[in-house]
């Protein structure tokens, strides 16, 4: 969450976000009592409202370096810090970075399915959390320069039939706890796509080839703007890079790309 700076009060001055706390503090073994805190993956009791059990956390796969440094795909060897992957050279991305939390398997997909299919919208500020932790942690950092938060969006009729945006909802809860500006008009999907599920590579890419654009009124944001795009899933990288392209179109100086997720390159 954002921290807002501390007020200049006199000794005795009513503080209400002090009093807040405070009332929280006290009503929680009531809340506690009767809505036993479960693990937001497995629904086994944990001890506090909002984490994960024991089991589930050890069981995430988290990514550290060394990695990839255009795609953050990890290396089973540390090549430098400025190794780039074969892939990356073969194919380079219109994006500048690419940098994901865990591994796509098991918990992960447990959360990141909750979220997206069974309207677990509670667990967005979770994993949102998880993603600023992480990009504070890259060097350089994704977000030390207040990035335009910005989500990989949805064509219109998808949105009717979800009724939200996964990657909006990240997007939203990142900027909040950044203080970066989460700006979500700056790109719309123009052409509805079929689902990316069950493609291969190539077709990954022609599926979303020019679905989206930047609105004309919103060029000038987006003109030597940094970018940090946003979605839940990093697979192969086209979604993200169609998105990319559309922005570089626009003027946008640097793209960089955070998900909570990303499958591995053998997994694909």
């Amino acid at each position: 969450m954002r921290h807002t700076p501390p007020m200049n009060l006199e000794p005795g001055t009513f503080n209400p976000s002090a009093m807040t706390r405070r009332c929280m503090d006290a009503l929680r073994p009531v809340t506690n009592f009767l809505l036993p805190p479960v693990c937001l993956s497995c629904d086994s009791s944990v001890a506090s409202q909002g984490g994960l059990c024991g089991e589930c956390w050890s069981s995430l796969r988290h990514i550290d370096k060394p990695w990839c440094s255009v795609l953050g795909t990890p290396f089973t060897h540390d090549l430098g810090s400025a190794a780039i992957s074969a892939p990356a050279i073969a194919e380079p991305p219109v994006f500048d970075r690419a940098r994901s939390v865990v591994l796509y398997d098991d918990v992960a997909r447990r959360l990141v399915r909750a979220l997206k299919f069974s309207d677990r919208t509670d667990l967005a500020p979770w994993l949102a959390a998880a993603m600023v932790q992480f990009a504070r942690r890259s060097e350089p950092s994704l977000i030390d320069d207040n990035p335009l938060v910005v989500p990989v969006p949805l064509h219109r009729r998808r949105l009717l039939s979800r009724r939200f945006n996964q990657s909006a909802e990240l997007a939203r809860a990142i900027a909040r706890e950044t203080g970066s500006p989460y700006v979500h008009m700056v790109l719309t999907r123009v052409r509805a796509t079929r689902q990316q599920v069950g493609l291969g590579k190539k077709d990954r890419r022609k599926n979303v080839r020019g679905a989206f654009r930047v609105p004309l009124e919103m060029k000038a944001r987006v003109d030597g703007a940094h970018i940090l795009l946003i979605d839940d899933v990093f697979t192969t990288g086209a979604t993200l890079d169609a998105c990319a392209r559309a922005l570089k179109r626009a003027g946008a100086r640097q793209i960089d790309c955070l998900t909570y997720a990303r499958v591995a390159p053998g997994d694909l």
